[in-house]
């Protein structure tokens, strides 16, 4: 596993921290953890190039000259 190290930190935004992770009973590096994987783990992983290509829809020559 990675390692993360955030310098000059409000100190107001510390005290937050600490007082959020003992509400919910852990430790402040275990709350920073949880803060980052719910509000990061939102995003999409990346697609690779197939995948992109298999999720667009088919056309064929005739769907887009028909008319009708």
């Amino acid at each position: 596993m990675s390692q993360l190290l955030v310098r000059d930190i409000d100190e107001e935004l510390v005290e937050a921290l600490k007082r959020v992770a003992k509400a919910h009973g852990r430790s402040a590096e275990a709350e920073h953890r949880e803060i980052l994987r719910s509000h990061l783990g939102a995003y999409p992983k990346k697609r690779s190039f197939k995948e992109v290509l298999a999720e667009m829809p088919y056309f064929n020559d005739d769907d887009l000259f028909d008319v009708r």
